[in-house]
């Protein structure tokens, strides 16, 4: 496939776009852009400040070569305020379509499935995750599951699970409650992704500038949220021992409560579930916390 990229004036787009319907381009994208015309110069002689449009479209080589002709023929030759250019489009990676399955579920390490959220959120922050093909996971994923991990996190909406581990659907089993916090109905969720669907590792993610935490530090009042925050306020006991200022405007004390209250949520899961206690005692699973930090999306583990 080819990339037509034009430059033109404004007063030129009608016959761009015409152009491009005859030739039967469609989805194109037009965008304004602004720049220094060094064949014009305003009022003090220096080069222009002039405003255009880009319109870019995506064709196949022989329409790509038809519509460089047409506008060669039919625009620049009756006006200088336009340019085109066309470039190829690297062919990409087929979109991953593959669904874990038990066979995979069942060889896989706790250690190995710790090691592979972690090389995904080395490929998530270098902007290289890795491309699926979701109708056909939705598919293939629909007549059961066989997750690798279940990984308890915040209901901040800028912490994104899947994401943040490049992982697809049905790889993992997400549990989320502000402040990450352990309670009654997610051990008993914790419990079922382990011990009857076989997931190999739990992970607690807290991460940066959480209101949770800012919360439990201010001792908000409200409604339902006043008993939530209660369950965090042990993290908040066990950071008294910070030797900087302990109030919620300080990051650096913010950052300390949520990384005791990640410390907290694996004490109470190893603490109130035997059963979780004792297949991580046996090596069948893994249980581990994180610090995700919300400025740069890098992950600080905590076993």
């Amino acid at each position: 496939m080819k990339r037509v990229s034009i430059i033109c004036a404004p007063a030129v787009e009608e016959h761009v776009t015409a152009l491009l319907e005859e030739i039967g381009a469609e989805g194109q994208m037009i965008v304004p852009v602004r720049g220094i015309d060094g064949q014009n110069t305003d009022d003090d002689g220096e080069p222009a400040e002039t405003a255009k449009l880009q319109i870019e479209v995506t064709l196949d080589p022989d329409r790509a070569e038809k519509l460089l002709q047409r506008i060669q023929s039919d625009l620049i030759a009756a006006s200088s305020a336009i340019a085109a250019y066309e470039s190829d489009i690297p062919e990409e990676d087929p979109a991953e379509s593959h669904v874990t399955t038990a066979e995979e579920q069942a060889r896989l390490t706790p250690d190995e499935v710790l090691q592979q959220f972690k090389d995904g959120n080395r490929r998530f922050r270098s902007g290289h995750i890795t491309r699926r093909n979701h109708p056909e996971q939705v598919r293939k994923s629909a007549v059961g599951q066989f997750p690798k991990a279940v990984v308890l996190s915040c209901l901040d909406s800028r912490v994104p699970v899947e994401d943040v581990f490049d992982q697809g659907i049905g790889d993992v089993f997400v549990a989320r409650v502000a402040g990450n916090l352990v309670n009654e109905d997610i051990l008993g969720s914790m419990e079922f992704a382990c011990k009857a669907a076989g997931a190999k590792m739990i992970l607690v993610m807290g991460h940066q500038h959480c209101g949770a935490i800012r919360g439990a530090i201010d001792d908000v009042q409200m409604g339902n949220l006043t008993s939530l925050l209660a369950k965090i306020k042990p993290a908040v006991v066990m950071s008294k021992d910070f030797p900087g200022e302990q109030i919620s405007s300080n990051p650096l004390y913010m950052r300390h409560v949520a990384r005791n209250n990640v410390r907290y949520a694996l004490s109470q899961i190893r603490t109130r579930s035997p059963i979780l206690k004792e297949m991580e005692e046996k090596g069948e699973i893994k249980i581990v916390g994180a610090f995700y930090r919300l400025t740069d999306g890098t992950l600080e583990f905590i076993e």
